[in-house]
């Protein structure tokens, strides 16, 4: 059974520097979950649904300093399926010496094929020390940093793009001349999670802002992100905003099959119904395996255990057999737990919506006197640890 098609739009690909997309579709790299079990288990599906792997999947982010350190944890996070192409890495940086180091190593040891740069974090540890989305405010450092990446990776056709958000608040936004100096030091394309860092990830974001990002930078890909939950959100922020693709965070937690029905949706064909029940443990099964694959057994049941509450939302499921899930330990307990849902459940319409993490606004954490001088150039201290994206 089908749904009926999603009206195609006229943006059917998308391309960043030298890399094509059939799909104007970009998962956003989200610390612990975009590892490679995650986006092999997105690229499944999306293969087995709408028989063609069309967008770009990210991996989740790393910390410059610390991959040109080899530390052991991040050079397992940059681990890519032997078929996945392109390989995506996205980085999280302050120092444009480092940001160089990092981009040159990736190229160097053909490590990717695509840098993104993050500036979206609004994680009030990463705020504090000046990283993440209070770096923007910086405009002359921001511009050393992109610049950075750019020169390492000239000639060797590795695209580098940049994320960052709308500002740090509504009085100190940042995103305009965001866009327009990563534009001028090379940037392929730059992606705007249309929230403020005071914001973090509550209320609705403001997709006005990817609008007028897209008017303002011209010759280069803009990207939208925040607030897309299904194929229509996708199209109903191209369509208002004109921008030239979308990053999908949040929406795809427990649900890795939406980016099979945006391929379908961006392609003109008709989007599969949504998986039952049955077919949703089947899909939780896989990615039970191919994280005890990636980390071991032990290690890769923990981490299952988050993706099962977002699995799980929407459907009826018991207290007692969501508790057990909560504490699975091997693949064998997840299969039978697995087993005991009712597999003919559809798929519920309450079950859209947002997902992870959500939490309230707040003042920003800054390093002291941060605001006094946008053009200064002192690199923070002790900014460069690793920290959640967004």
């Amino acid at each position: 059974m089908t749904l009926a098609p999603v009206a195609p739009t006229a943006r059917s690909a998308l391309q960043i520097g030298p890399i094509a997309l059939q799909s104007p579709v970009v998962l956003a790299p989200m610390a612990g979950v975009t590892n490679v079990a995650f986006r092999t288990l997105c690229r499944e599906l999306e293969l087995a649904r709408a028989g063609t792997v069309s967008g770009l999947y990210v991996c989740e982010m790393v910390t410059a300093r610390a991959l040109v350190e080899r530390h052991p944890v991040t050079m397992h996070m940059t681990t890519f399926a032997p078929a996945e192409s392109p390989r995506s890495l996205q980085l999280y940086t302050v120092d444009p010496e480092t940001t160089y180091a990092a981009a040159k190593m990736i190229v160097d040891e053909n490590m990717a094929d695509h840098i993104d740069m993050n500036f979206g974090c609004p994680v009030p540890k990463v705020t504090k020390r000046g990283g993440g989305s209070a770096l923007p405010y910086k405009r002359r450092l921001f511009g050393r940093i992109v610049a950075a990446a750019v020169r390492a990776t000239e000639g060797t056709g590795v695209p580098v793009t940049v994320k960052f958000r709308v500002g740090i608040d509504e009085r100190h936004l940042t995103y305009l001349d965001a866009g327009r100096i990563a534009e001028a030091e090379g940037a392929a394309a730059v992606a705007l999670h249309a929230r403020t860092a005071a914001q973090r990830y509550s209320g609705s974001a403001d997709w006005s802002r990817i609008g007028e990002l897209k008017e303002h930078v011209t010759s280069i890909p803009v990207l939208g992100n925040g607030d897309i939950f299904d194929a229509a959100d996708a199209q109903a922020m191209m369509a208002q905003t004109g921008c030239d693709g979308v990053v999908i965070g949040r929406g795809c937690l427990g649900r890795p099959w939406l980016f099979a029905e945006l391929s379908d949706a961006f392609n003109g064909r008709p989007i599969t119904t949504p998986p039952t029940l049955g077919e949703v443990a089947e899909i939780m099964r896989r990615h039970g395996k191919l994280l005890a694959d990636h980390f071991g057994e032990d290690k890769g049941m923990r981490d299952m255990r988050k993706h099962i509450a977002w699995y799980l939302h929407g459907f009826p499921a018991g207290a007692d057999l969501r508790r057990a899930l909560a504490l699975v330990k091997t693949l064998d307990e997840l299969d039978a737990l697995l087993g005991e849902l009712d597999a003919d459940v559809p798929f519920p319409e309450v079950a859209g919506g947002p997902r992870g993490r959500q939490g309230s606004p707040g003042s920003v954490s800054l390093p002291e006197g941060w605001l006094d001088d946008p053009d200064d150039l002192t690199v923070p201290v002790a900014a460069d640890v690793m920290n959640s994206g967004g």
